[in-house]
């Protein structure tokens, strides 16, 4: 039997965010003496409002980056993408890999002042794989169940190498929450946001605010802040997440000091803001940015009308018009994020970023393109999105293509990629990071306007089954081999950091996936 502890290593990326408040909360250095007053309350301007806080319901980042201040797991992730013990202390695994036992730590509050118990756990963890898209072949069949206040047994019907990495998603997580709250929640979510986390919430005034407070019965676990687990200390009383969706009014406020920290500023403020004192850029890794293709109908149905795109196009040059400075991005072929060391895969990488227009001319001659209409489906409401598909239309009529730009407002494009088959030829978009390569949403024939491929279908159900991680990694290697040079759904451009700015009086945050507000302060 196996046995897994919460060990936890290092401090992982930049710092970010925080704003506005006042407080009389004064400290003392070493020798007895004032030092700086730390502010109470920290101001967040927040690009989007959340559709909601419920994790297991909701992909929207919006709603990860909240929900994690309110809700934990069962197992999450370290700085490098390994799952770690958060709520429980120490997880057992059975020699045939079928049964885990989580053995709980003791002592975790809910918000409501209840300690959290194995039935707590048993009743969020059957609504996550009733609720989350991203549990797959691997729980088919799974049961939960209580062995004792403190002790939870999983037990699945066949093993996985991607069990805990899957249990660790920060995607549609799987949050503990009272019994009583999951058993009473309809299935368009939970009705009370009460969790273990550091925050708990306060109040939600639609399309202003959402405030979360300080939880003063949090209990944190051991070791180090790394990634999303370890020390977790809140060092202000009162956290609120203003809903402020145009760009120049949230860098407005943060140079103001209105805002301590802002969400998702223009990369044409980048280089501007580096500049200002006051201020600080937070960088953090974000999507993989790419063009999808409608491989259902229309022109780019074809294969080697594919083929020629992704011959033609040349990645560097596209990346650098999206984001405007090389600190904001880089070039990679993988359709998972570089730095999951798991996944990460260089397989097919000779058929990306090729730059060579010759040699696309002649595979559309063979493909016998006769000056059909290629539509490329962008939007404005996100300015690396829209200037990708600018450069992609530019680079496609050097090679004599009749390529045009079909732009909408974000809703009404991905509503168009999902329904409207006739209307668009290639989808300017982004895949967020994962931590397996079966919540790819790029490979699922469900997404957009989907394929139906039987190879990606086997394959992911194998890398789903597969009992080691060595096993997994071969088959992950062989698929995306297959998609870069036989099936070609979407073309890999590059990967993109976040940007986000705080003040430069806040101090100790980190970003994974998205800004972290525990152990960061604000000095006033």
């Amino acid at each position: 039997m196996k046995k897994f502890k919460c060990i936890v290593t290092l401090i992982f990326l930049v710092g970010i965010v925080a704003l506005v408040g006042c407080s009389s909360n004064t400290e003392e250095d070493n020798n007895g003496n004032p030092s700086e007053e730390k502010k109470e309350v920290f101001n967040v301007a927040l690009n989007s409002q959340p559709p909601t806080l419920d994790q297991p319901i909701s992909t929207a980042s919006v709603t990860r980056d909240i929900g994690r201040l309110i809700f934990e797991t069962l197992v999450s992730t370290d700085s490098d993408y390994q799952a770690v013990p958060q709520l429980a202390e120490e997880i057992e695994v059975s020699d045939d890999g079928k049964v885990y036992t989580f053995h709980l730590r003791e002592g975790v509050m809910f918000h409501n002042d209840k300690e959290m118990v194995a039935e707590d756990v048993v009743a969020s963890m059957n609504r996550w794989l009733e609720k989350s898209s991203i549990t797959g072949n691997i729980f088919d069949g799974a049961t939960w169940t209580a062995e004792d206040d403190y002790k939870v047994v999983l037990e699945l019907k066949q093993p996985s190498a991607l069990t805990l990495d899957t249990l660790a998603s920060s995607k549609q997580s799987a949050a503990i929450m009272p019994k009583e709250i999951v058993e009473a929640a309809p299935d368009e979510g939970v009705e009370e946001y009460i969790g273990t986390g550091p925050f708990q919430f306060e109040e939600w005034r639609q399309d202003q605010y959402i405030h979360l407070k300080k939880f003063a019965d949090y209990q944190s676990a051991e070791g180090e802040a790394d990634g999303l687990i370890g020390k977790k200390e809140v060092l202000f009383e009162d956290l609120y997440f203003h809903i402020v969706q145009d760009t120049t009014t949230r860098l407005a406020g943060l140079q103001t000091g209105e805002y301590d920290f802002a969400y998702g500023l223009s990369f044409d403020y980048y280089e501007e803001l580096l500049e200002n004192p006051d201020l600080q850029a937070v960088i953090s890794p974000s999507a993989n940015d790419l063009i999808a293709f409608n491989t259902v109908e229309g022109v780019a149905s074809d294969f080697k009308i594919r083929e020629a795109i992704n011959t033609a196009l040349d990645s560097e040059e596209i990346m650098l018009a999206a984001f405007h400075n090389p600190d904001l991005y880089w070039l990679d072929s993988g359709y998972m994020d570089v730095a999951l060391t798991n996944w990460a895969s260089t397989a097919g990488s000779e058929y990306y970023n090729q730059n060579d227009p010759e040699k696309a001319q002649e595979i559309l001659e063979e493909a016998g393109y006769n000056g059909e209409e290629v539509r490329i489906l962008t939007t404005r409401d996100y300015d690396h999105l829209y200037n990708i598909g600018v450069v992609v239309q530019e680079q496609l009529k050097n090679i004599g293509m009749n390529a045009s730009l079909e732009i909408y407002d974000w809703p009404t494009a991905l509503e168009m990629q999902s329904n409207a088959t006739n209307e668009w030829d290639i989808f300017v978009s982004s895949s967020q990071t994962v931590s397996t390569p079966p919540q790819l949403v790029v490979l699922s024939p469900t997404w957009g306007a989907g394929f139906d491929d039987s190879k990606v279908t086997d394959l992911m159900s194998e890398i789903e089954t597969a009992t080691t991680l060595e096993e997994a990694q071969e088959l992950w290697d062989e698929l995306q081999l297959y998609a870069w040079e036989e099936l070609l759904p979407v073309v890999q451009l590059g990967g993109n950091n976040r940007f986000d700015a705080a003040r430069s009086n806040v101090e100790g945050m980190t970003a994974f996936s998205g800004p972290i507000f525990w152990n960061v302060s604000v000095t006033e």
